[in-house]
């Protein structure tokens, strides 16, 4: 027979990009998300729902669904990109250090690249070996200053690394000679473009058995990144090795060969401005923001505004805790003072004095309030709220982290769980330990508390365990992932299974009352046990379920009766049968299944 086929006037198209996650593909389809897991399983392609698939997988298994739907690559049009806002220079400006992100996928060694160039060990102090947030310092290389941020490589830290590019002039792609290119490199790749910047890219483990750069420059080349050693290339990609050393000077002469080609200025004779990276509290010195300053020169004592919050610059130094007098564009810095913790993405500038900071934070507060209270909510929000009363099973957590951006991360990350029979439901969120606070309302909303690089302190455990709320701490992003998904898991109603084990052909009708009947017949299917449960069938029409109580082989009782074979029956049924001759007796089994996202 001919396979059927979907007329091409009836076939729907949707727009996709390079990289999308399995839930988000199967929510464009409108099709179960197990579904759509399961036909990649047929397809050799284990992914969960918060995995992200390329386009050329997810265009095959669309294909293998034959849903009358084609997917087309999205057009990232002009309108479409993300680029930073920056203020034009005047003609007073002067020189700056580039400013570079690091990006790549996760263990190809972007953290080990610099910790060589920097001479620290950080990757050792990682949770994982992964970058947990947003990491910026100097190094000096032939009298010059340039500037590095470590962004994070994990899939669930996307938000953050949009951000790394968008801060950057120079953004560093680093691959794995002996690996190639990745998932997380494409999507650093993007990122990158989407920002405007110039890329590198950096070729490490150079040294390794198996690193075969001919075999890089073709992978990059299906990107659309050609080998500036090509004709018509544009793109340099420098050999390295974080173990060794070897081709960081190299790297770093070509750093700065593009900031000369680039022109990279600043004013410094405007109030200060930039860019908050990264927010945290730490004990004794209040809220702690990191940021990168774009323009200007900031000092201590300066007031500062960024989003909802404001400070009077109380200490002033470099993200390794060096005090500095002065930080002018493209430095890194640390800032105490403020009077709440800014958040991750802030704008931050310098305003004459407090009168003017607290005014302006409050207008920022109010213009947050308000655009707050709209109805912007994403489809499986909105999947949520329909579905609320009974229908949808929520877990309450409430989330505490280091950092603002990690807490983005995490919450981001969390929300791409959401399925339309379950939810994360985040009844609070913070940056910094485990309070009193937060321990009170876990009780009184029945939540759990998830800590991400948060510690808890001999008080509060104690608490925690008088008032028996769960409170669960992670280093490793992916992990408190896990559990949130176990717990969403348990939610989900059981999978029912009924397995038929054997069929009777009702012969002979001898007793039948209101709620029990005996008859006899003959075994064409399996086999018949007692005590089972069993449906009365008609034809195609189901007369109802009934529950055999006994089994009778000639005049004597049995336990088991098998294929051939003619037996007596009896059962209970909650309503009367009109059972007739012909009728069948199918036996089953059911049994519940616990399932699993």
């Amino acid at each position: 027979m001919a396979e059927a086929t979907t007329p091409e006037a009836d076939i729907t198209t949707i727009e996709i990009e390079d990289m999308i996650t399995v839930g988000t593909l199967a929510e464009r389809l409108t099709i179960p998300v197990s579904r759509l897991i399961g036909e990649l399983m047929k397809n050799g392609v284990m992914a969960t729902v918060n995995e992200r698939i390329d386009f050329d997988t997810a265009e095959i298994i669309v294909e293998e669904l034959k849903l009358g739907v084609a997917i087309t690559r999205k057009v990232v049009k002009e309108s479409d990109v993300p680029t930073r806002v920056k203020a034009a220079n005047s003609d007073h400006a002067t020189s700056r250090p580039p400013v570079v992100a690091v990006m790549g996928h996760v263990d190809h060694g972007k953290t080990s690249l610099l910790d060589a160039i920097r001479g620290a060990s950080v990757a050792k102090g990682e949770a994982g070996g992964i970058t947990q947030h947003i990491s910026a310092y100097q190094v000096a290389h032939n009298d010059r200053l340039i500037t590095f941020l470590d962004t994070p490589g994990h899939e669930a830290f996307a938000a953050i690394r949009a951000h790394g590019a968008l801060l950057t002039d120079i953004v560093i792609i680093v691959v794995a000679a002996d690996d190639g290119i990745k998932p997380q490199t494409i999507e650093a790749i993007r990122f990158a473009r989407k920002a405007g910047v110039k890329i590198i890219v950096a070729a490490n483990k150079i040294d390794k058995e198996g690193a075969d750069i001919n075999i890089l420059y073709s992978q990059l080349s299906e990107q659309g990144l050609m080998w500036d050693g090509w004709k018509g290339g544009d793109t340099p990609v420098l050999p390295v090795s974080a173990k060794t050393g070897q081709g960081i000077p190299e790297l770093l002469d070509m750093l700065l060969l593009v900031t000369d080609v680039e022109e990279l200025k600043a004013d410094t004779d405007v109030p200060a401005r930039g860019l908050i990276i990264e927010a945290h509290v730490e004990q004794g010195r209040g809220p702690v923001a990191h940021a990168l300053i774009e323009a200007g020169v900031l000092k201590p004592g300066a007031f500062i505004v960024a989003g909802s919050s404001y400070a009077k610059v109380r200490n002033l130094e470099t993200t390794d805790f060096k005090a500095l007098k002065e930080a002018g564009p493209s430095t890194p810095v640390a800032i105490t003072g403020f009077k709440t913790l800014p958040e991750f993405g802030d704008d931050f500038t310098v305003v004459a004095n407090e009168k003017l900071a607290r005014a302006a934070s409050t207008t920022s507060a109010n213009e947050k309030n308000a655009s707050g209270s709209r109805m912007d909510i994403g489809s499986s929000e909105l999947i949520r709220l329909i579905n609320r009363n009974n229908e949808v099973q929520e877990l309450n957590i409430i989330v505490k982290a280091d950092v603002q951006g990690s807490l983005t991360s995490v919450i981001d990350s969390l929300k791409a769980l959401d399925t339309g029979e379950v939810a994360v439901r985040i009844v609070a969120s913070g940056v910094g330990a485990i309070s009193e606070n937060d321990l009170h309302l876990a009780h009184s909303s029945h939540a759990i508390i998830y800590g991400f690089n948060v510690e808890l302190s001999t008080s509060s455990r104690q608490q925690a365990a008088r008032d028996k709320v769960s409170v669960r701490l992670y280093k490793i992003i992916y992990e408190l992932i896990d559990d949130v998904k176990n717990g969403l898991s348990d939610l989900l109603s059981p999978e029912i299974i009924e397995t038929e084990v054997g069929r009777l052909v009702v012969r002979g009708i001898f007793n039948t009352t209101k709620s029990a009947v005996i008859c006899g017949g003959e075994v064409t299917k399996g086999k018949l046990v007692a005590p089972a449960m069993a449906r009365v069938v008609r034809g195609k029409e189901l007369l109802g379920e009934v529950e055999i109580t006994g089994l009778k082989r000639g005049p004597s009782e049995t336990k088991e009766v098998f294929e051939g074979e003619m037996c007596g029956l009896s059962f209970n049924t909650a309503k009367r049968l009109d059972l007739a001759e012909g009728d069948h007796i199918e036996l089953f089994t059911r049994e519940a299944k616990q399932r699993t996202l």
